[in-house]
């Protein structure tokens, strides 16, 4: 039986087979729909919750958790880059040592997993702590140039208790480079998708319409056409296999037979996660910004992206043979919040709502400004 698996963005692939050559044993139709079920639920988590969050994030004041904004450009312009970035890891793979990159890539997810893994726990861990507990501020600043020509280069503010979390995923990112166990790695991936949903926001639908187009044709070309993903992984050990494709979310279909040291996973791309979760957590956003205490495209888009990836895995298993995810997940997230919108007549008023990047020095002016006017109505007030 095959098995779901997905480079860094997007397409599925097929799971690479043991590195000695042994053929596995066919999977169980229970260890089958118990990974695929498992797969689900973890996709579902970081964008449910990762939604959530991009809306505290849109309003917080904390400069280190400012949402990072992708405008028509950038979306445009991330098919091409993804395209060079994938050509580019072809290449490196096939001049130099496999060990260096098992290496190099063991280092990447280590570093970065800590630190995703960190911000995730950081708000959950914040309710275990007594009101007691000795918490002190720090700030990691980083400045280029001087005066009125000063500006912040690095500016994060953490304290105690994100210290306490860093140490806490720290001793998974040591049990992930020393193991390289698919539990350590579903926990990174979780964070590394929750962390990208919650900070990466588009501005606008039309933006996210571009941003998924582009990629539902990178997906389908480069995996179903090019080949070069089953190339590039195929071509390597498992081990290494694995860790390349370690953005992906693992799930062993021999759980019910080999336990917690079962090896013959599914595997779903954190693209496949994240680029549809940074949508529906748009659509979210436009949600409250209605002001009509409803939901109705968060949870439109949310069953879609159910649809979606449940009609993918459908299809995998029919006709044995993995499946670019985004071909069915994109049609799926973009077409049925339309349908709705068309329906309750607000297809203008879904294109016409506008994100500001809280970095822009436009959008910082004019907040300052509506700060500004906000604190004079109420000294009025006070003086009335």
């Amino acid at each position: 039986m095959d098995s779901a698996a997905s480079e860094p963005h997007n397409g599925s692939t097929e799971t690479p087979s043991p590195a000695n050559g042994t053929a596995r044993p066919p999977s169980t139709p229970e260890g089958i729909a118990l990974a695929y079920g498992s797969l689900l639920l973890m996709a579902l988590l970081p964008i449910f919750f990762g939604a959530l969050r991009s809306v505290r994030c849109a309003r917080g004041k904390n400069s280190s958790e400012m949402p990072e904004t992708i405008t028509s450009r950038d979306a445009a312009r991330f098919p091409i880059i993804a395209s060079c970035t994938l050509l580019g890891l072809y290449l490196f793979f096939k001049i130099f040592s496999q060990e260096y990159i098992n290496l190099l890539l063991s280092m990447y997810f280590f570093v970065l997993g800590i630190l995703a893994l960190s911000h995730t726990i950081s708000p959950l861990m914040n309710k275990f702590f007594p009101a007691s507990f000795p918490n002190r501020q720090y700030q990691l600043l980083f400045t280029q140039g001087s005066g009125e020509n000063k500006e912040d280069i690095v500016n994060y503010e953490f304290d105690t208790k994100d210290l306490i979390c860093l140490g806490l995923s720290s001793i998974v990112g040591v049990w992930y480079l020393l193991r390289k166990h698919w539990i350590a790695n579903n926990l990174f991936g979780l964070a590394f998708s929750l962390n990208g949903v919650e900070l990466l926001h588009l501005n606008n639908v039309s933006t996210g319409c571009i941003l998924l187009g582009g990629l539902f044709i990178y997906d389908v070309f480069w995996v179903s056409q090019a080949g070069i993903p089953e190339m590039s992984i195929s071509s390597l050990p498992a081990p290494l296999s694995y860790s390349l494709i370690s953005g992906p979310m693992v799930f062993p279909q021999d759980l019910l037979e080999k336990g917690l040291e079962a090896d013959n996973f599914a595997m779903l791309g954190l693209g496949d996660i994240v680029i549809p979760g940074i949508f529906i957590a748009l659509l979210l956003r436009f949600d409250i910004s209605l002001k009509k205490n409803t939901h109705t495209y968060f949870y439109t888009s949310f069953a879609a992206y159910i649809f979606g990836l449940g009609l993918t895995i459908s299809i995998m298993h029919i006709f044995k043979h993995a499946q670019p995810a985004l071909l069915y997940l994109v049609p799926a997230c973009i077409g049925f919040p339309i349908l709705v919108a068309l329906a309750k007549g607000e297809v203008t008023e879904m294109f016409s709502y506008e994100e500001s990047n809280p970095k822009d020095p436009a959008a910082v002016t004019e907040s300052k400004e509506g700060t500004e006017a906000s604190a004079s109505k109420k000294l009025e007030k006070k003086e009335k």
